[in-house]
């Protein structure tokens, strides 16, 4: 399967994202805009100068990178953001500080990862009633804290 890649003028020379290891799910990508400052608590849509082409079928999903989420509270709010297969717009991130610093962004920073996934599209039936379960509606915590 191939991927179609457009780089955008504004980023003539920063690499396409790229797995680390031969076993890692997710691309890192990387941020296409001059160094900037995030401030706590502060949310910024980060171009990467690419945009792209996906199959049909196929969902691109933006998702926060573990180190930077660790060492400075820097997170994706939305995530895993969902890039659909129709959209050919330039892929810009939403990164949020969580932290209590103000974390300094440079251009050519990996901000995010970049992990492709398959997805359904069934059709949607309205029903009067639904079969039951063990559970039935019963929501967050109904299934306890603890497995003994």
């Amino acid at each position: 399967m191939t991927v179609q890649i457009l780089r955008l003028p504004t980023n003539p020379d920063l690499p396409l994202p790229a797995r680390q290891t031969a076993h890692s799910a997710g691309y890192d990508v990387c941020s296409a805009e001059p160094d900037f400052t995030l401030a706590p608590n502060e949310r910024r849509a980060v171009p990467t100068g690419f945009a792209f082409a996906l199959p049909a079928g196929l969902e691109m999903q933006v998702r926060p990178r573990s180190g930077l989420a660790l060492k400075h509270g820097i997170s994706v709010p939305n995530a895993p953001g969902t890039i659909d297969p129709d959209y050919r717009g330039e892929l810009k991130v939403i990164l949020m500080n969580l932290g209590a610093e103000p974390v300094l962004v440079r251009r050519g920073d990996r901000i995010a990862q970049l992990v492709f996934a398959r997805f359904e599209t069934p059709d949607l039936a309205e029903s009067g009633s639904l079969d039951a379960t063990d559970r039935g509606a019963g929501g967050f915590g109904s299934t306890g804290l603890r497995t003994s």
